[in-house]
């Protein structure tokens, strides 16, 4: 039998150009997948409590958002540093930003190997980016050192595959005939174990740890709406994998599994809601004399 070692710096390769090439599909459905993220940018924003003059990380900012809400809310006298690791998201990120009057800084940068000062945010926010993390203890641990004591990580990580069809759909039926399960990696439901979750907040130095589920969903107009948006941002490396292992025909048919099961999420008219869930989390940096572990 044949093991597959983890490659994390593949890993990394492989995750900047997925993001690169579906960064077009991201952008042309942006206000669409805004209004259903809505809920979960505000929880964000209200649990890491951002305002006037405050200096906010945003990690794994994709194309800009929660980023550019919080450049409203901290003003002029504040500062907004977004992260990507895929170039073509900062780049559309810049665009989105473009006019603003609270400018904002979008780098391609992998928050593993980030590289500012400690103590250099009053926020961290991340909206379903920390679970790509190669090392979360690190990532995690690096984010507390940047915070200053008492700031505030306030991220959002995706719940279970099956609580989130919105996410998961299109991944279970398109992958369903692949051949035995994946090597272990990061991946979009790698934080969803809440308890595990807690436990590495807490021993990456965080404090007052709170996780709750906040509900999401996005609605298509048709089956076949939805299937373009499927269409647009599935990773290209989850179909070429059909490809290569099941072919063209096999490929058609995981198209026709997608279009059957969110079929089965349509109501009056053909609309298509596909239900989500995301784990929300609050922690604090340890203020000066704390002791790192303890809960909220």
């Amino acid at each position: 039998m044949t093991v597959v070692q983890f490659d994390p710096a593949g890993f990394k390769a492989e995750q900047r150009d997925t993001w690169n090439a579906v960064s077009g599909g991201w952008e042309f459905w942006r206000d669409r997948y805004e209004r259903a993220a809505a809920p979960v940018t505000d929880w964000l924003l209200r649990a890491a409590g951002v305002r006037p003059g405050h200096r906010v990380l945003d990690v794994g900012c994709g194309t800009g958002e929660p980023a550019i809400s919080a450049g409203r809310l901290v003003g002029t006298t504040g500062r907004v540093l977004g992260i990507d690791l895929a170039p073509e998201m900062v780049r559309r990120a810049r665009m989105a930003a473009a006019g603003l009057d609270h400018p904002i800084d979008f780098v391609e940068s992998d928050v593993e190997s980030l590289d500012l000062p400690p103590r250099s945010m009053d926020v961290v926010l991340s909206r379903w980016g920390l679970m790509f993390a190669v090392d979360r203890h690190r990532m995690l641990s690096s984010l507390c050192r940047l915070l200053v004591p008492g700031g505030v990580l306030a991220a959002a990580v995706w719940d279970t595959p099956a609580a989130n069809p919105m996410t998961s759909l299109a991944f279970r039926a398109l992958g369903a005939e692949l051949p035995g399960p994946p090597p272990p990696r990061p991946g979009p439901f790698s934080m969803c174990d809440v308890a595990r979750t807690h436990e590495e907040l807490a021993a990456a130095g965080f404090v007052e740890i709170t996780i709750e589920s906040v509900p999401v969903s996005m609605r298509f107009a048709s089956v076949a709406e939805y299937l373009q948006y499927a269409r647009d941002v599935t990773p290209p490396g989850l179909l070429r994998a059909v490809r290569q292992h099941l072919g063209g025909d096999g490929e058609r048919a995981g198209w026709d599994r997608l279009a059957e099961a969110a079929a089965g999420y349509a109501g009056g008219e053909g609309i298509v809601c596909l239900p989500g869930s995301a784990l929300c989390l609050r922690a604090r940096a340890a203020p000066d004399g704390a002791t790192p572990g303890r809960t909220g």
